[in-house]
């Protein structure tokens, strides 16, 4: 399995749909969207198409139109994705679900290659399968947040969260220099 650049394209776009509705932007632009990830917005049009077509986004028009999630976040499966763009995640037809193919070996049930392809096949299915945009739009943005990096969309920068432990108040910042000194 290889993905091609439209499956690519396809996926940064859905992540940059489902961040942008995570910070409250229900609606974004498509030359937002082509500017955030450096991408041809004519090659976009058409990707953004193929996923309207399949019910993952849809779009307003007028002048504050955009792309907006169709379906909610947490039943969009990577895996559904890159298949609808991309073809089977099957390395060889074979041991395909969606694309099931005969291979040229005398003996399918007993070929090596076969049996490894399944594996990878397998392997490949259940990660892609088991991811949803939500899980990437919540596991991006807290790294974003860790390393203060501006949000997309937003243009601000966000201190990391500091989590209380049991009931107890954050630690409050130290401070350095003549004036903590000052304080003790």
């Amino acid at each position: 399995m290889k993905i091609s650049k439209r499956g690519e394209y396809a996926l940064r776009a859905l992540i940059d749909i489902g961040i942008a509705k995570e910070l409250g932007r229900e609606l974004i632009r498509i030359n937002e969207l082509a500017e955030q990830e450096r991408l041809p917005i004519k090659f976009l049009e058409q990707i953004l198409t193929q996923l309207k077509e399949a019910g993952y986004v849809d779009s307003k028009r007028g002048r504050y139109g955009g792309y907006f999630l169709k379906m909610p976040a947490n039943r969009i499966r990577f895996g559904n994705v890159i298949r609808l763009i991309d073809g089977p995640l099957a390395p060889i037809a074979c041991v395909s679900q969606t694309a099931y193919e005969p291979c040229t070996c005398p003996d399918e049930a007993h070929c090596g290659l076969h049996m490894l392809m399944l594996d990878v096949r397998n392997t490949i299915a259940n990660i892609l399968d088991r991811y949803t945009l939500a899980d990437t739009v919540e596991i991006t943005l807290r790294k974003m947040r860790r390393d203060r990096m501006p949000l997309p969309f937003m243009g601000v920068i966000h201190p990391p969260v500091q989590m209380a432990q049991c009931g107890r108040r954050p630690a409050r910042a130290r401070t350095t220099g003549a004036k903590s000194k000052q304080q003790s």
